[in-house]
């Protein structure tokens, strides 16, 4: 049977630590940034760790 490939769209979202935990970027901060406040945009900053219940199905996805 073939490898599996990795998820191409996946791997460009998502990044795991090095305990296998899973980042992503938060939504909302590419464009049309003028009129969002400040406060906003830092904590769109920040990278958050993926919520348990998608965890399964990325790390599928990426190979991991």
């Amino acid at each position: 049977m073939p490898k599996m490939k990795t998820h191409r769209g996946a791997a460009k979202r998502f990044k795991a630590t090095g305990t296998g935990k899973l980042r992503r970027r938060r939504a909302f901060r590419n464009h049309i940034l003028e009129k969002k406040p400040s406060t906003r945009t830092r904590r769109l900053k920040d990278e958050v760790t993926l919520v348990s219940g998608d965890e399964a199905r990325i790390k599928r996805m990426l190979g991991k």
